[in-house]
């Protein structure tokens, strides 16, 4: 990864959330803060020393909100085994300087003036968090919040969560749920939980049986499909923050693609400016655009994170390999480009 586009931030300070969480403030560097807008609901990716491997990379949602001036915060919980999340609770301080790659993710609203139904289940809340604060701080919408954790203790940001509940009691209503005292959510108490707000945009974040139990809530109330976003992280196999072996990016096989055949007609939309390509149909999209001097982003380059998201306006391409994009994504035109291969004689890609 070039190193320009790394980020090196300093550690304005650390807050301990909860007995098991903890949130790291970055303080934004001057001359950069080019790279530091994010929409709600994004995440980092940070990069943790390992006297094994030099570094691993993680993902973690930031739950600051785009309007909080000079606090760029992410939130982690520890892992029972987890390497990154226990050295992040446990080492990191106020003025240590940490390597990130910019915001990324598109587990983000559309307007922050829809309704919107949330579900966190524990660290989960954390993107849904910067989702709530945007939406009371720069929309119209209202939102349900259904927040499950294992105990009264365990609930992140319970004091800020009720702050703006009483400051917006008309558009904020926020449904605790503590398996201490309620067990489990189960499909059927979810669905008589949510049924009164089964109208609106849903957004699902936390672990892997919340999320399944959630939707599975959802699509017998009827959601359609298209109207629940569902955050998925997948574990990185390739460090981003570690220059690649030569010959590591293999090519798609010849099965793949026709090579012989004449390159496709590429406009692309990047950060304001427009260009067209002869884009060759072996290459996939991302790399294609590095290697023709284009700024775009990306993190994993395997189809794990989404940082490389971008918008096909016209056109079609086929993707290789798919681990976070839903169906929803998929219908308004996003692809991965670090996965992505033209289908059509013209395409047309933008980035937002």
């Amino acid at each position: 990864m070039p190193r320009d586009r790394i980020l090196r931030l300093r550690v304005a300070a650390t807050v301990d959330e909860t007995h098991d969480a903890r949130s790291i403030v970055f303080e934004p560097p001057e001359d950069r803060e080019d790279s530091l807008t994010y929409r709600p609901g994004q995440f980092l990716t940070l990069r943790v020393p390992s006297e094994r491997t030099g570094s691993v990379a993680r993902c973690y949602s930031l739950s600051s909100a785009p309007h909080e001036q000079g606090q760029w915060k992410v939130t982690v919980k520890r892992v029972d085994d987890g390497y990154a999340s226990n050295w992040i609770c446990d080492t990191v301080t106020e003025g240590m300087e940490l390597d990130v790659l910019a915001p990324a993710g598109v587990f983000t609203p559309r307007s922050l003036d829809d309704d919107l139904l949330l579900f966190a289940g524990g660290s989960g809340i954390t993107p849904v968090m910067s989702i709530v604060k945007s939406v009371l701080r720069h929309g119209s919408g209202r939102i349900a919040l259904v927040y499950a954790n294992r105990d009264e203790r365990s609930v992140i940001f319970a004091g800020e969560l009720g702050e703006l509940a009483a400051a917006h009691p008309e558009r904020l209503t926020v449904v605790h749920w503590l398996e201490s005292v309620q067990g489990l959510p189960t499909v059927a108490a979810l669905r008589a939980l949510t049924e009164p707000w089964a109208d609106r945009e849903a957004f699902i974040c936390g672990p892997v049986a919340f999320k399944d139990v959630t939707a599975e809530a959802l699509r017998e109330l009827g959601v359609p499909r298209k109207r629940v976003h569902i955050e998925r992280f997948v574990s990185l196999s390739r460090n981003p923050f570690e220059e690649p072996v030569a010959g590591e990016d293999t090519e798609p096989s010849p099965a793949d693609v026709a090579q012989q055949a004449p390159p496709v007609a590429l406009e692309v939309d990047l950060d304001g400016e427009q260009r067209e390509l002869a884009w060759p149909r072996e290459k996939k999209l991302l790399d294609f655009l590095l290697e023709s001097g284009m700024d775009a982003p990306y993190s994993c380059r395997e189809g794990a994170c989404s940082a490389c998201a971008c918008r096909v306006t016209a056109g079609e391409v086929k993707m290789l390999n798919n681990e976070v994009l839903e169906p929803v994504d998929l219908d308004e035109g996003i692809v991965l480009a670090c996965q992505s291969l033209p289908v059509t004689d013209s395409v047309s890609v933008s980035y937002e």
